[in-house]
């Protein structure tokens, strides 16, 4: 007996050990045997879309751990109780059918889950005797290389639920609308007995309660239920009652355009994207009101665009006004369409020059006739208002300021920033030249949201996510958080369409409106949102009415204010101001610093070292004769002074044409003092033509002091033609040097009267 059972011992190791090794031989994953629906989800977890998964099926999987456990067990009690029992085929079971079915009884099933699984996976036909023994074999197979687990998740996720749904994670979305994790036990016991019969339990054709056979099924099942789980008594009424189910033509179907772009781009599986049902209701039922009151004037279609201005997540996507409307074209995504952008894009002129030391909010431009080589630009109004400041020259949209500052652009150029924004299919840069910054070439709506996004976030670059994930890693920089700050803080000013004010809490906003009247534009950012509004056709005709002022501005305050009613924008805070940006005092005639006879002033930002500010020249004080009412240079009982504006005689012009005229100065004698004789001031502090090492490890504030005649009056620092900022001649004003290399310091009083001294700096770590 002894060799025997050694004999019988050693055979059964080498079983388990030969059991033990398929198990633990690699294999590929159950997941992966059919292919999958894609299920997009919205940031609350309810569904947008589920697709078919490229067999045609509606089949989505879901991890076991995701699915309401009652599920789980409700299966095993209706079709296969032993289920972690038996190795993959129920000896009683098998025998019990045999029997039956020789007797010539009632016929009954012996196919455990793993053999039911086997069947769908290897596509088994069981009916006969021998398509009977090939399923026994592929369940033990299956048994033997995965867990019960294993087995027990695909068996839910491939199981027949009627028509061409599969898995309870498409059926649970189709006939519930509902996750697996979320039904209910009544929903779970109804989807358990599904499998057994999908012909006549499943695949619902009209909406409406369940079906006489699930409900019959259900209560044999509920019977078997209670007898495991007795406290589930409480739940009878509602489990041996009609329920109400869904059909497959009532799966949802919402935010469409976002949807087939999440799909477009997605791998099967659940997807859980960025969109905001409550936020895309709003958008949508503000365009849908809005068009009710346009149609007369010919207003049919429209795109919205709502982002997240921090992480760059799209909360909300019409593409259309009626996905469904073909007379429209409503299945094009006019998100994604090529368009004209008119104005949109000045903002970011004004910001490049910001950067580049061109301007400052209040620095006065020319809004006159001017020729760009062969381009002669003019304003939409068709008038020219002569000096205007860039801030005003921004919010009133003025076409030749902003093509002026546009040529003197030098690295990078409007065209190179766009290049380096991304934008797609941009012509050379000769093509468009400066007709560019008038919306010359095209972009997506896509695209210039993801400026303004820049513009809203720092000056740093995000893209456009649809997919919710980890937080984006910084991007690229376009503009320094000064210009994008200063930016928004002009765009700010701009006053509402219906009130006439800027808005309050702050909108920083700009209109567009494309040639030939074909597509009205308003984009801007406000509280932690981004919002951009097109209006136009996609067949690409034009409508006068098309004016981004006139149609897209009230549509864009529509739904800014429609957000804020529902307490959708919590508000942007208090943000901080960037440490490179200060407030100065100007002269509000020339945006200039103003000298000791300008009397109207204003406060502006300004970038230290970067922004250009000189001392006011417009001013000046005159000496007249009372007797002659002319100049003169004489002292005396019968001379008064007067002070008078310095317009040049273009700008002269202009005011008259425009009904402002401006009181002319009087011809100078060649005697009249001019302003800044006399000494001026002389720098103290620090030493010409010495070399300052600044370490990197703990940097030092250069002190910048300069002596002057009176103490108290107003000493203006410069550094390479940029303000630095205003001290009176007793005190220093403090000075970080931004970068190594050579600076020259020059310090101006309020008459003119300068000193400049030359320094060198170097970094040291």
């Amino acid at each position: 007996m002894k060799p025997l059972l050694r004999r019988s011992l050693m055979g059964a190791a080498g079983v388990a050990a030969l059991l033990l090794a398929v198990r633990l031989w690699p294999h590929a994953p159950l997941r992966g045997a059919q292919p999958q629906s894609t299920a997009v989800y919205a940031r609350d977890g309810s569904l947008l879309r589920l697709a078919l998964a490229s067999d045609g099926q509606y089949r989505l999987w879901v991890p076991l751990d995701q699915i309401d456990p009652r599920l789980a067990q409700a299966v095993q009690l209706y079709e296969d109780r032993w289920f972690f029992w038996h190795p993959g085929v129920n000896p009683v079971a098998l025998a019990r059918a045999a029997f039956a079915t020789a007797s010539g009884g009632a016929r009954q099933g012996a196919s455990t889950l793993s053999m039911q699984l086997a069947r769908r996976l290897y596509r088994i036909p069981s009916q006969s005797v021998g398509g009977k023994l090939r399923q026994i074999g592929a369940a033990l197979w299956l048994e033997a290389r995965y867990s019960k687990r294993a087995i027990l998740e695909a068996y839910l996720n491939l199981a027949p639920y009627g028509g061409n749904i599969e898995g309870v994670g498409a059926a649970s979305l189709v006939y519930f609308h509902k996750r697996p994790s979320q039904l209910t036990l009544t929903e779970s016991l109804s989807l358990a007995v599904m499998p057994q019969n999908p012909r006549k339990r499943g695949g619902l054709r009209t909406p409406g309660s369940s079906s006489p056979e699930v409900l019959a099924a259900r209560a044999r099942l509920w019977q078997r239920w209670l007898e495991r789980h007795p406290d589930a008594a409480r739940y009878r009424h509602e489990v041996l009652a009609p329920s109400p189910m869904f059909t497959r033509a009532q799966l949802p179907s919402g935010a469409a355009h976002f949807s087939e772009r999440v799909l477009r781009e997605a791998a099967p599986g659940e997807v859980w994207s960025t969109l905001d049902p409550r936020l895309q209701a709003t958008l949508e039922r503000s365009l849908a009101q809005y068009l009710e009151r346009g149609r007369a004037q010919g207003i049919r279609n429209a795109a919205l665009l709502l982002l997240d201005r921090e992480q760059g997540e799209v909360r909300a996507l019409v593409g259309s006004a009626d996905h469904d409307d073909a007379s429209i074209d409503g299945q094009v995504n006019g998100v994604e369409a090529k368009r004209s952008p008119g104005s949109t894009l000045k903002p970011f002129i004004y910001g490049l020059a910001l950067d580049q030391g061109l301007i400052h909010p209040l620095s006065v431009l020319k809004d006159a006739p001017t020729a760009f080589g062969p381009f002669s630009p003019e304003n939409f109004d068709g008038r020219f208002v002569g000096p205007i400041s860039a801030q005003e020259a921004l919010v009133r949209s003025r076409n030749v300021p902003a093509v002026g500052l546009a040529s003197r652009l030098t690295r990078p150029s409007l065209y190179q920033f766009l290049q380096q924004a991304g934008v797609s299919r941009l012509a050379s840069e000769q093509h468009y030249g400066l007709a560019l910054a008038l919306g010359g070439g095209e972009l997506t709506m896509e695209e210039l949201g993801r400026l303004y996004l820049m513009l809203g976030h720092g000056g740093q670059s995000l893209s456009l996510r649809y997919v919710r994930g980890p937080a984006p890693a910084p991007g690229a920089r376009w503009l320094s958080p000064e210009a994008a700050f200063i930016t928004l803080q002009m765009l700010k000013t701009n006053p509402r369409p219906d009130t006439g004010e800027p808005a309050a809490p702050a909108v920083a906003w700009k209109t567009g409106t494309s040639w030939g009247f074909r597509d009205a534009w308003t984009a801007g950012v406000f509280g932690p949102y981004v919002l951009l509004v097109w209006i136009g056709n996609f067949d690409g005709s034009g409508n006068p009415a098309f004016v981004g002022i006139q149609t897209a501005a009230p549509l864009f305050f529509q739904i800014v204010d429609s957000l804020r009613a529902q307490h959708l924008d919590p508000g942007e805070g208090e943000r901080a101001v960037p440490a490179g940006v200060s407030r100065v005092e100007v002269c509000a005639a020339s945006g200039e610093l103003p000298n000791a006879w300008c009397r109207e002033r204003a406060e502006t930002w300004f970038i230290p070292g970067t922004s250009p500010i000189t001392v006011s020249q417009l001013h000046r004080p005159v000496r007249i004769d009372t007797r002659s009412g002319k100049p003169t240079c004489a002292d005396g009982p019968f001379v008064r002074t007067e002070v008078y504006e310095f317009w040049p005689s273009d700008l002269q012009r202009l005011f008259r044409e425009a009904g402002m005229p401006r009181r002319e100065a009087p011809p100078l004698p060649d005697c009249a003092a001019t302003a800044g004789e006399g000494e001026g001031p002389h720098i103290t502090a620090p030493n010409t033509g010495q070399v300052y090492t600044e370490r990197l490890a703990k940097p030092v504030p250069l002190a910048l002091r300069a002596s002057a005649a009176n103490s108290s009056a107003p000493l203006f620092w410069f550094a390479n033609g940029g303000l630095l900022g205003k001290a009176s001649a007793g005190s220093s004003l403090s000075w970080l040097p931004p970068r190594p290399g050579r600076y020259q310091l020059r310090v101006i009083d309020d008459q003119g009267r300068s000193d400049v001294r030359e320094i060198e700096v170097e970094f040291a770590r």
